[in-house]
């Protein structure tokens, strides 16, 4: 009887242990490759024209350039037909966000792809996608520039290399801060680094490499008077790579006034060492009644 009583409460223990460490575990999250693997999962749907197996919340929320729809109406899952080698990929493993600028096809037709989702609980509860296909739509669109992500932006920076989240925002703000300052970006202590540059719809605008125009290889003193015509831009934080040192804004910024075009800029800015190292985006020019992008 003895016996059977000790076993009795060992058995009735380590259920107990069991259940208050089950209890003691964080739920469930998307970890790194995880979101990776979401956008991946959600690029071939688009590809093969079958959503019908994505992980989606009962909550989910899509937009397809700016406006709101159900997946299921989203353009690109009847048109994209193959990828093509370029993507760059940003994830903020702490909000639950992953994002990536892409080059798809539509029927061998080349368009820059912004691919942002949000997943909680293994499931995705938002899908935000902009495309842009001509240079009508994005003002620049150099697909030749577009076969591979860059060494720069795709290095892995050592953790001491590495700034807080926080740091990093602040660092990355500073750039549109200079574009509301319409001066230059050493007028508002911008911390690029000496070779710094900013790449845009497959084209560099700004560091040693440019040939755009006069003064722009320099990305600190290049002047920055047109935007005083432009206006302030309209900024949203979108998402942090903290491992990667990236920072995603978007910005919108052009004229004010109903029935106009806003230009809409995805930027990921490379951050390590205290020092903006590159800036590379995907722009794509919208009514300035959809500069919010849908989520704001």
């Amino acid at each position: 009887m003895k016996i059977r009583t000790i076993v009795g409460l060992v058995v009735i223990l380590s259920t107990w242990v069991t259940t208050v460490n089950a209890a003691q575990r964080p739920a469930a999250t998307c970890d790194r490759e995880c979101l990776r693997g979401t956008v991946t999962q959600l690029l071939y749907a688009l590809v093969k024209h079958d959503v019908s197996g994505l992980p989606v919340a009962d909550t989910l929320r899509v937009t397809e350039d700016a406006v709101e729809k159900p997946l299921k109406n989203v353009g690109l899952v009847t048109s994209v037909t193959r990828l093509r080698g370029f993507r760059q990929d940003i994830i903020d493993e702490r909000a639950g966000v992953a994002g990536a600028h892409v080059v798809v096809e539509e029927s061998g037709a080349p368009v820059m792809l912004v691919v942002r989702v949000k997943v909680v609980a293994d499931r995705l509860t938002e899908i935000e996608l902009v495309a842009t296909r001509n240079a009508k739509e994005g003002l620049i669109f150099n697909i030749d520039g577009l076969s591979a992500p860059s060494a720069v932006t795709n290095y892995a920076p050592r953790p001491g290399q590495l700034a807080t989240r926080d740091e990093a925002i602040k660092a990355a703000l500073k750039y549109p801060e200079g574009l509301s300052a319409a001066k230059t970006f050493a007028a508002v202590n911008a911390p690029f680094a000496p070779n710094a540059y900013r790449f845009e719809n497959g084209q560099v605008m700004a560091g040693p490499d440019c040939k755009f125009a006069p003064g722009c290889q320099n990305i600190s003193t290049q002047s920055l008077a047109i935007f005083e015509r432009l206006g302030d831009p309209q900024t949203r934080v979108i998402a942090v790579d903290e491992r990667m040192g990236i920072v995603w804004l978007r910005m919108a910024w052009g004229v004010q006034k109903e029935g106009g075009d806003q230009l809409t800029v995805w930027e990921t800015f490379k951050v390590y060492d205290g020092q903006i190292h590159a800036v590379e985006a995907f722009m794509r020019i919208l009514p300035v009644e959809k500069r919010n992008g849908g989520w704001e």
